[in-house]
């Protein structure tokens, strides 16, 4: 009991001293069980953070460079990189594979709620032949690309394994170990997963005053998906990617189901061009696409900036040169990071708690709200530290189809990205030589059967797949 004393006297002094006293205002009429979860709350607060992380954003809000950016240049697009090229990078790319160098980190703190489920993003089922999950899809292309890479090395499948890391967030880390667990972590080994958690900072005021949600309870909000970089600190698994020796990470959102999961190809090219950053990108499909985009600040380093962000007429501008967008390159959240280029850019980011500001009505005690503010930040904040950076161009089709919006919408759908993934299959299936039974369209492609369309002409070629009026079939 004494002991219990000292540490709630402890956090009082805490509270004192960072001028946040107000949290224990109703102390005495909670209950045990309510004082608790407020003891807890008020414990994983840091308040000197929070302090320098207000200063900084407000101080950042006067000093954006959106004025003075120009659009991205020295892009790898599709027309000037030869097939010679790629099959060097593809080998590349696989032998970083096989040596261990490489690993993948997945961004799948987001709920599916738009799509009308509490569960996370990543356990969602599109509506595929196979009802397989996006967590599924993208463990079945980890294993058959560690399979490629082994093959390739002369080695044993089970040698090969790629370390997998995946920032779940506290709205969704249960369900997705839940999710996992009860699918035999699809066939990879659990030893080569490491799950940790995108983390929570207080909503405060203006003036710098923690949010009381409840009485008992501390309003919070997700640190955006620029949590990854001080999650990775705080977990420790920033120190376990150098420990295993990693020198490069390929990253991606979990909800896109083309995600080609550490695409040797592209591994190979940022690698061997010494990139400290890489980026996926897509030509934007129209002017007013809500996409961000990439493009160079004053000092002619990279940074995105948001679709909301540029003037439409900006936007919609035309190069005579090219004849495509000025502002063309589409951020499609699929990264490659050096692993020295991450150290520098968590500690950096640490350093300076720099995060945007978002101001909201915050829901308070009694069922109030009250204006407060959010902080975030996003994965690109940090882009502009990076000396040498690598823009690759992807074809849409082959590679981007994301899962945002609530079914029946007609983009970014569950319908659009499924319909997408079975368009592919389709044309894998043609070009390997097969031929499509009539009125089938679309082809489910099973990753452990091809990775990216590769050794499917000793399966298919010659061969009519699918029943003739039967739409969709599954291979």
């Amino acid at each position: 009991m004494v002991e219990q004393q000292l540490s709630i006297e402890k956090l009082r002094n805490k509270c004192a001293s960072a001028g946040q006293q107000h949290l224990w205002s109703d102390w005495e009429e909670l209950k045990a069980e309510e004082q608790q979860e407020l003891l807890q709350d008020i414990q994983e607060l840091d308040f000197d953070f929070i302090r320098r992380a207000l200063q900084s954003s407000q101080a950042a809000v006067a000093s954006a460079d959106i004025p003075n950016s120009q659009p991205a240049q020295d892009v790898i697009t599709l027309q000037n990189a030869d097939d010679a090229q790629k099959a060097n990078w593809r080998q590349l790319g696989l032998q970083l594979i096989a040596q261990g160098k490489v690993g993948v980190l997945l961004l799948a703190g987001g709920q599916g709620t738009r799509l009308g489920s509490t569960l996370p993003k990543g356990c969602y089922d599109v509506g595929l032949p196979s009802h397989k999950s996006l967590f599924q899809l993208q463990a079945e292309r980890l294993l058959a690309v560690q399979r490629i890479a082994a093959a390739a090395a002369g080695k044993a499948a089970a040698e090969v394994q790629l370390p997998w890391f995946i920032m779940t967030s506290p709205f969704t880390h249960q369900d997705t170990l839940d999710h996992f667990e009860s699918h035999k972590y699809f066939g990879v080994d659990p030893q080569q997963i490491t799950f940790f958690q995108q983390g929570f900072l207080p909503c405060i005021t203006p003036q710098g005053k923690t949010i009381l949600e409840t009485a008992s309870k501390v309003a919070k909000a997700p640190d955006g998906n620029g949590g990854l970089y001080r999650a990775l600190q705080t977990s420790g698994t920033l120190d376990k990617m150098q420990a295993l020796g990693l020198e490069a990470l390929d990253v991606y959102c979990v909800d896109n189901i083309l995600a080609r999961v550490a695409d040797p190809e592209y591994l190979g090219c940022c690698y061997s061009r010494g990139g400290q950053l890489g980026a996926k990108v897509v030509a934007k499909a129209f002017p007013t696409e809500r996409v961000g985009v990439f493009a160079q600040d004053s000092r002619g380093r990279l940074q995105v900036l948001e679709y909301s962000e540029l003037d439409p007429a900006i936007a919609s501008a035309i190069d005579p040169e090219t004849g495509n967008l000025y502002y063309n390159w589409s951020n499609i959240c699929m990264h490659y990071f050096s692993i020295p280029w991450l150290v520098s850019a968590a500690e950096q980011l640490s350093a300076a708690a720099k995060y945007h500001i978002a101001n909201k009505q915050i829901h308070a005690k009694a069922g109030t709200k009250v204006p407060g503010i959010k902080l975030e930040m996003f994965i690109f904040d940090p882009f502009h530290t990076a000396e040498k950076t690598i823009l690759f161009e992807v074809h849409r089709q082959d590679q981007f189809a994301p899962v945002k919006n609530a079914p029946g919408s007609p983009t970014d759908s569950p319908d659009t990205a499924r319909a997408a993934l079975l368009a592919q299959g389709a044309r894998w299936i043609t070009a390997a030589g097969g031929i499509l039974a009539q009125g089938v369209h679309g082809v489910e492609v099973s990753p452990l059967v091809s990775y990216a369309g590769e050794g499917l002409e000793g399966v298919v070629q010659g061969k009519v797949v699918g029943q003739e009026g039967q739409a969709v079939t599954v291979l």
